[in-house]
């Protein structure tokens, strides 16, 4: 069997679909004690780590605060999160939401019921099993003020100035090329619009042997980047008020950040 090649060797495309791989075994994974965890037994996320979130998901979704309760296991079963940005974003009715990375779903859903019918969520995940099943949850939970779209957040399928806020949940660091992410969120949020994230950022240079696994990639670990070159990426970009609102240890010089900020009105 032939050995997979370091990420630095690594196309983005070939990067993007050692990602589609992770993330579609994270979607079809069933809640059992034995499979509910993202990176199996280990208690450190790099150790074992294929895909972010570590530890059961039931566990790892009430940790950052999200009230799971009444809702099927196939809406939280599939969470890989470091965060909850629904909580920093403080939606109001009628806003026009979209996530990037949307998984299974269950922000969007939270978003959903915070923006009303007269609101609308919108989530882009490039890998089909994970739109399948947020899909799925859609309809087991009857929410209708969501839609699920097939895409890569470095090009988004959004109309230009068209967004009010813009979430996502330890998914930016995944991306070979940032600076398009934050390109892309720019171009679709409307002017004042507001980008409320969390994700991985890092507090000093990882060690090569960590940045070019490709487990320690898709574990939301070997992508992330030096947290004062990432908000620096999003200033580039054309933000503004761009900030670290709260940041935790995650594994050794990683941590996970709620991030916030703004297009210009």
């Amino acid at each position: 069997m032939s050995k997979t090649k370091p990420v630095s060797e690594m196309t983005s495309d070939e990067i993007k679909s050692e990602v589609k791989k992770a993330y579609s075994k994270v979607a079809k994974r069933k809640m059992t004690p034995e499979s509910s965890g993202c990176c199996g037994p280990a208690e450190t996320p790099a150790e074992t780590t294929s895909s972010c979130g570590c530890g059961p998901s039931e566990t790892l979704a009430e940790h950052y605060g999200y009230s799971i309760e009444g809702l099927p296991e196939s809406v939280f079963e599939s969470f890989a999160g470091c965060g909850n940005p629904v909580a920093l974003a403080s939606l109001s009715e009628g806003e026009v939401v979209l996530d990037l990375g949307s998984g299974a779903g269950l922000d969007m859903f939270v978003a959903a019921k915070k923006v009303g019918e007269s609101g609308r969520v919108i989530g882009v995940d490039m890998t089909d099993d994970m739109l399948q099943k947020a899909r799925k949850n859609a309809e087991k939970l009857g929410v209708t003020n969501v839609e699920f779209r097939k895409g890569d957040i470095e090009e988004l399928p959004v109309d230009d100035d068209s967004i009010d806020v813009i979430i996502s949940n330890c998914v930016i660091n995944l991306a070979p090329n940032k600076d398009k992410v934050f390109s892309e969120a720019f171009r679709v949020l409307r002017p004042g619009g507001r980008m409320m994230i969390s994700d991985i950022v890092l507090d000093a240079p990882l060690p090569e042997e960590v940045s070019d696994e490709v487990t320690k990639y898709t574990g939301c670990v070997g992508g992330a980047i030096l947290e004062e070159e990432y908000l620096k990426l999003m200033r580039d970009a054309g933000f503004e008020d761009v900030k670290v609102v709260e940041k935790v240890g995650y594994f050794e010089v990683a941590a996970s950040a709620k991030i916030s900020a703004f297009k210009p009105k």
